[in-house]
């Protein structure tokens, strides 16, 4: 089981989001896809933002997302 869950995770991305205003994430897929890349990203050599087991890239990108310190952009932002 995925600890934090993908609606912790969900409630952390768009927590910034103003009320009326689309979601950044609406969706599980959208959170396995940021969280993928931010490990690809880890595992090309960048460096964690977070203390953890280097040896699970998958479980940083997931902490780095709980704890706020990476942003989904949107695609207007891109």
């Amino acid at each position: 089981m995925l600890h934090p869950s993908y609606s912790d995770l969900m409630k952390v991305v768009n927590s910034e989001v103003e009320q009326g205003e689309a979601p950044v994430v609406n969706s599980r897929y959208s959170i396995v896809m940021a969280t993928s890349k931010r490990a690809r990203q880890i595992i090309a050599g960048d460096e964690a933002l977070v203390a953890g087991n280097p040896d699970k890239p998958l479980s940083l990108a997931v902490e780095e997302l709980n704890q706020g310190k990476i942003k989904i952009l949107t695609d207007e932002e891109n």
